[in-house]
């Protein structure tokens, strides 16, 4: 096993496995597989209120159907307080994290006083920096990063640029972007982006393979490695499988529960989606998946083809 890749799936247990979620999964564990890495699982349940009760358990069984079964012990967000109020202590006391007292509209209300079209349908507004240097009377509601004091203490540029796997060089301005980003909501509960960062150093993630609506929070998640003097794993954003609405496939929009009765014909599915080639339907999953690990293996740094459009192998060596 090769010590210096440990990769991992983290599942949102808000519903069972959808096509979507298979294809990152698999995606995931073949790239583990390919550079004889270990594969973890994390359940990322910080968001209790859409969380479905049982559901964890559940996408455990789904991906064991599959064959996907991690190489280590699952770890749960929703039992990780402790080590995400610690981070967030360190952002604190180094006065690069501050309370915020703004609502969501508060937020919105201030970014279209300053924008000459309304914020688009979907796309959150940049926070201002309304409560950088102070509440101005308002009780806090959420504790934010100061991007731009990180930045300036670290000596880390404006552009933020990494290297995608799949999608090639990148580069994001987190302060005209996004703005100063929420680590505990206002709700009380950890904010995705602290707990994502925080876990994969505590697992010794060294590579993040994930799908590619997750792509714009690398530039975020790197600025808070650096403030908390956390390693950066290598990422990589596999392709979307989209809906007949051309939208991401997903919970929210309808994406359907997967039917693993038979495992290898939703596998055969994802795999394609990964452009590795179906096998027959007989073929037993394991001899399937180390069919599909042993063509990556055998082609990193190759390309492949979706839909007519020529992608970067998303198991490209890093």
């Amino acid at each position: 096993m090769n010590v210096g890749y440990t990769g991992r799936f983290a599942p949102s247990p808000t519903g069972l496995l959808h096509a979507g979620s298979l294809v990152a999964a698999l995606a995931s564990w073949l790239d583990a597989r390919a550079h004889s890495g270990q594969w973890l699982v994390r359940i990322e349940d910080v968001d209790t209120p859409r969380c479905v009760p049982g559901a964890d358990r559940a996408l455990l069984q789904q991906l064991a159907s599959c064959g996907l079964v991690p190489d280590g012990p699952v770890l749960w967000q929703s039992q990780r307080h402790a080590a995400y109020q610690s981070a967030l202590d360190t952002l604190v006391q180094k006065v690069w994290a501050y309370p915020c007292g703004c609502s969501r509209k508060d937020i919105e209300s201030a970014f279209e006083t300053t924008q000459a079209q309304p914020l688009p349908r979907h796309q959150a507004a940049v926070y201002p920096g309304t409560c950088r240097h102070g509440l101005n009377g308002k009780p806090a509601r959420a504790w934010r990063l100061d991007v731009q004091a990180v930045q300036t203490a670290l000596g880390l540029p404006a552009l933020t640029h990494w290297n995608d796997r799949r999608l090639g060089p990148q580069q994001q301005s987190v302060c005209e972007a996004v703005g100063d980003f929420v680590l505990r909501r206002a709700d009380g509960l950890w904010a995705y982006q602290l707990a994502v960062v925080v876990d994969d150093a505590a697992q010794g993630i060294s590579h993040v393979v994930r799908g590619q609506d997750l792509a714009d929070n690398t530039a975020r998640q790197f600025i808070l490695q650096r403030a908390l003097g956390l390693p950066t794993p290598f990422y990589m954003h596999t392709p979307l499988v989209l809906g007949d609405n051309g939208e991401k496939l997903s919970k929210q929009n309808g994406a359907l529960a997967l039917d693993l009765q038979h495992p290898l014909v939703a596998l055969n599915a994802a795999a394609h989606a990964l452009g590795l080639p179906k096998l027959a339907e007989d073929t037993p999953v394991n001899q399937a998946l180390l069919h599909w690990t042993a063509l990556r293996a055998n082609t990193l740094g190759a390309t492949f083809t979706k839909a007519g459009v020529q992608l970067v192998n998303p198991f490209a060596a890093t």
